[in-house]
């Protein structure tokens, strides 16, 4: 349920942050009557996320046994790819995010005509970002866990996420983003880290990598993976209680480099929303 919970109070936040910023600038520069076009692009956005996760997890149940074990590779390869790029774009992109949603908002106002469906693509394309990264994890989450803990999970992250961002939006809460980020891109990480070594041990099942399955260490007798700290950390960080050396090597090969050039200093300086207590 927590890794759940994190990343969509994650994607959440970051969603919740460019539709507070959208709103706000519609409303400072005399523009709040558009907001009702933005809504129609969130919930476009929304439903394009949907359509896609369901068509997806439609598609896993059809298969064979191999080919889910396939499938489940597949999904966790890409959700890896697309939790590192979050990570990593939100790092960079933190200190000019404000400045380019300014512009694209008049942008799509200098258009003579069909104002409302230039607004309508950009927020739709800002927020689909979120939510399709969101639906590859939650598939690759979803397939590492049974039960109803990993969507209510999912929910409660996003509900805690509307709340951060009503209260980020109205001035009430302080929140210090590059924190926020900088220590949930950490944790972040390190399920990356997990689901690839968990997509390595599903290609593995499906038959296509045999190579290096000679067992590590046997974690079995101490930590099983079916105990209840076992089945945590598993959910968490994608704990194997016999990993083999291809799953270790890649769990190892992804984790250092990338946590040594995320926490690299940036040498753009500090981001701009180092802290956000406005709606402005």
């Amino acid at each position: 349920m927590l890794v759940p919970f994190l990343i969509m109070l994650r994607e959440g936040v970051e969603a919740a942050l460019i539709v507070g910023i959208i709103a706000s600038y519609l409303r400072q520069t005399g523009r709040g009557a558009w907001m009702p076009v933005v809504w129609i692009g969130i919930l476009l956005a929304l439903a394009l996320s949907l359509a896609v996760g369901a068509a997806l997890q439609f598609m896993s149940a059809e298969f064979p046994q191999k080919a889910q074990e396939l499938f489940e590779a597949v999904i966790g390869l890409i959700a890896v790819c697309v939790l590192t790029s979050m990570v990593f774009w939100m790092r960079k992109a933190a200190r000019s995010i404000k400045a380019e949603l300014h512009h694209s908002i008049d942008a799509a106002f200098e258009t003579s005509t069909n104002k409302g469906l230039g607004l309508i693509v950009m927020v739709f394309f800002a927020v689909a970002r979120e939510g399709l990264e969101s639906v590859f994890f939650l598939l690759a989450a979803f397939q590492q866990s049974d039960g109803v803990a990993a969507p209510l999970g999912a929910l409660l992250g996003v509900l805690a996420a509307i709340a951060i961002g009503y209260g980020i939006y109205i001035g009430g809460l302080k929140l210090n983003l590059r924190r926020f980020f900088r220590w949930t891109g950490v944790f972040i990480l390190l399920i990356a880290a997990g689901i690839l070594a968990n997509s390595v041990k599903a290609l593995h099942e499906a038959g296509l990598w045999n190579h290096l399955q000679t067992v590590v260490f046997d974690m079995s007798g101490v930590l099983p993976l079916d105990s209840p700290l076992g089945s945590l950390l598993s959910g968490m960080f994608g704990y194997i209680d016999t990993p083999t050396i291809s799953e270790l090597l890649a769990y190892v090969a992804f984790i250092i480099p990338a946590l040594i050039l995320f926490l690299s200093p940036s040498p753009a300086g500090q981001p701009k929303t180092a802290s956000a207590g406005q709606g402005s």
